[in-house]
C-alpha cells in the first residue's frame, strides 16, 4: 500500500530526507555515572561534548563494548550541552551489553555519535502522543524534554514494560480526562517536568494500565473530540510488534505517526547497507538504511 493523497495532508509534515547530522564524531566518554536496576538494566552518564551538542531526539551513539570487535547502537536518553555529557539505557541481553555492564566510573569509553535523522514537530500538531515501549523507552523521554521546553506543546506520555520500569514508579499528580481513574502510575522525572505520564503493563504492576501502550492510548484517543483529535500527532519507539500496532492505531484515527526503528547495525554510518529496511514511497517499494535514513521514519513508510 502507497501513502494516498489523504494521508500525505495529515503528514504535512514529513521528516526532510535533508534532515540528517552531517557531522559524525569520534570521542572517548568518561563514564560519570551509573544506575542500576531490576533485570539487569542500567542508566551510564557519559561525559561526550560532542555528541550532547549536537544529539536530537531520536539519534544515537555507537558505543564501543569491552573487547567486542562491532560497537553497539544506542538511544540517546537525555543530554546536556552546558555540561557536556548523554545519558543511556539498555538492559543485558549479550555479550556487548554484558561487556558494557563491567564498566565503573572513571573508566573511558570510545563511541561514535551522534548519529541519525531523529523525531521533527510541527506546532499544528499541539497535543503529541509519544509512545515507548522497553528498551524504546529512551527517545520518547529525549523527546518530552524537548516538548516541555517549548510551551506550544501538551504532550502526553504512555510507557509500557514487561520487566520493572527503570525507574520508581509514583501516583501522578496531573489529573487527565478519558482515562480510568485507578491508572495513576507515571514516572517521576515526567512529574518533575510537568509532563502527563502514565505507565502500562501485562504483569500487575501497581497502578498501571493493564495491557498494552497502544490500548491505552486508543481509550486516550476515543475520548476525544475531533478538534482535538486534528491537533495529535503520534511518536513512538519500542519493539517491533508494538510499532506495528501504533502505526495501525495511528491509521485508525487518520493520525501522522513516527516511528523510531531498532536494527542490528555493523557500521552505523551507511557503509555496510546491514540495516535495511524496505520503505513504502509514492514511487514504489525502495530499501533505506536505518542508521542514517533512519532511524524515524513515518509509520506508513514502514508498514503501508
Amino acid at each position: 500500500m502507497f501513502i494516498t493523497k489523504e494521508r500525505r495532508v495529515n503528514a504535512s509534515h514529513q521528516i526532510s530526507k535533508k534532515e540528517k547530522n552531517k557531522s559524525v564524531y569520534v570521542e572517548y566518554a568518561k563514564v560519570l555515572d551509573i544506575k542500576k536496576f531490576p533485570d539487569e538494566q542500567y542508566i551510564i552518564r557519559l561525559h561526550a561534548p560532542k555528541s550532547a551538542k549536537f544529539s536530537t531526539p531520536g539519534s544515537f551513539i555507537h558505543l564501543q563494548c569491552g573487547s567486542m570487535l562491532l560497537r553497539r547502537p544506542f538511544s540517546i536518553m537525555l543530554s546536556s550541552k552546558k555540561e557536556g555529557w548523554i545519558d543511556i539505557l539498555y538492559k543485558v541481553v549479550g555479550d556487548g551489553t554484558k561487556s558494557l555492564s563491567s564498566v565503573k566510573i572513571g573508566d573511558s569509553l570510545s563511541l561514535m555519535g551522534p548519529i541519525g535523522r531523529g523525531f521533527t514537530l510541527n506546532k499544528k500538531f499541539d497535543l503529541p502522543l509519544l509512545l515507548g515501549g522497553g528498551v524504546g523507552i529512551p527517545p520518547i523521554v529525549f523527546l518530552a524534554k524537548l516538548l516541555k521546553s517549548d510551551k506550544n506543546y501538551n504532550p502526553l506520555v504512555l510507557m509500557g514494560s514487561e520487566i520493572p520500569f527503570p525507574f520508581t514508579t509514583q501516583p501522578s499528580a496531573i489529573m487527565l480526562k478519558g482515562l480510568p481513574n485507578d491508572v495513576i502510575a507515571g514516572m517521576p522525572l515526567m512529574e518533575s517536568w510537568q509532563v502527563a505520564s502514565r505507565l502500562c503493563s501485562k504483569n500487575n504492576f501497581p497502578g498501571c494500565y493493564e495491557g498494552y501502550v497502544d490500548e491505552f492510548a486508543r481509550i486516550w484517543l476515543n475520548s476525544l473530540e475531533q478538534a482535538e483529535l486534528s491537533r495529535v500527532a503520534i511518536f513512538s519507539c519500542g519493539p517491533e510488534p508494538m510499532l506495528k500496532a501504533v502505526a495501525s492505531l495511528a491509521k485508525e484515527f487518520s493520525l501522522p505517526c513516527q516511528i523510531s526503528l531498532e536494527e542490528h547495525m555493523a557500521c552505523a554510518v551507511g557503509g555496510c547497507a546491514g540495516c535495511n529496511v524496505k520503505v513504502y514511497t509514492e514511487k514504489g517499494e525502495s530499501m533505506q538504511r536505518v542508521c542514517v535514513d533512519g532511524p524515524v521514519f513515518f509509520s506508513e513508510e514502514i508498514y503501508g
